[in-house]
């Protein structure tokens, strides 16, 4: 029967199913689950913001890392700290300078549990809390699949894999402990969902969608914490590793098949997704990846 068939007499009688019939009946053969919920209270201010907020990312001395601690501060974090295994260049220093007491630098080599677990805790210790880890550190390099050995395929997933791991269990140990609704974000790439035609990278791209396939899982798990878990997945982003990309004599030429923005993103622009998964107005978005890429065709 279609709607305009119905009277109104009959549109306000309620009509009981068999499954609504016997629903007292039905016992739950589980418990309720018990977690942490993320849903903000009453006097939450819907502003995406940061404020008050210590957010730790690793591998922001440069590139991608140092753009998005220049968007975090821009975005009212109380503190942000660097964690990285080289010291500080010129770029990070002014930062700091025009940020004081807010910008931090952390030595840490996140190949290395210990390390990064030492550097979590430090953070607490002088911060009092930590609210957000965005585990970026990660290594590229282009060349043919046959020609990779397997030093270097280990150097890549140790640093690009085991690190993002050791970054969000770390992480991750330190919201329950002290029963902060925290919230990691990895960061992935547009390579994990195809090839990169301009630079291809087999095992990089491996390394990637490992990342963004444990975000997924992470997500399910800690969701009862509290925490949230979530992946970007940056396109073509000018940093020391990939200017060459627009340098190519061909590059122009490129340019009119891929489609979308013809040129490499500034490391900031992929802040605001950033932003948005560590604030508290993504209480309920985890478990996803957004792509930030412009040039839609390249992948």
């Amino acid at each position: 029967m279609s709607p305009a068939a119905i009277t109104p007499q009959e549109a306000a009688t309620p009509q009981n199913s068999a499954a609504e019939t016997n629903s007292a009946q039905v016992g739950q053969s589980v418990p309720n689950p018990v977690y942490l919920s993320t849903e903000p209270g009453p006097d939450h201010d819907w502003k995406i913001t940061l404020r008050n907020k210590v957010i730790a990312i690793t591998g922001a001395n440069r590139g991608i890392g140092l753009g998005l601690a220049t968007v975090c501060l821009a975005n009212d974090a109380a503190e942000v700290y660097s964690l990285d295994l080289f010291e500080p260049g010129e770029e990070f220093q002014a930062l700091q300078k025009a940020n004081p007491k807010r910008l931090r630098y952390l030595h840490c080599d996140v190949t290395s549990e210990e390390s990064v677990t030492k550097t979590v805790d430090q953070v607490v210790e002088q911060s009092g809390r930590i609210d957000g880890m965005i585990a970026n550190a990660g290594m590229t390099k282009h060349q043919p699949a046959l020609d990779f050995d397997r030093p270097q395929l280990e150097q890549l997933f140790n640093l690009n894999v085991f690190g993002a791991y050791f970054c969000a269990t770390a992480a991750a140990k330190k919201f329950i402990e002290l029963g902060i609704k925290g919230s990691i974000v990895f960061t992935a790439s547009m390579t994990s969902y195809r090839p990169n035609r301009a630079a291809p990278s087999a095992p990089y791209g491996g390394t990637k969608g490992a990342v963004r396939n444990m975000a997924h899982t992470l997500a399910m798990e800690w969701a009862k914490h509290g925490i949230r878990v979530n992946s970007i997945s940056p396109g073509f982003v000018r940093t020391q590793m990939t200017y060459y990309v627009e340098k190519a004599a061909d590059w122009n030429l490129k340019m009119q098949y891929y489609g979308g923005m013809p040129r490499l993103a500034d490391p900031k622009e992929l802040g605001g997704a950033y932003v948005y998964l560590l604030s508290d107005g993504a209480s309920y978005t985890t478990g996803i990846d957004i792509p930030v890429a412009g040039i839609v065709g390249a992948w």
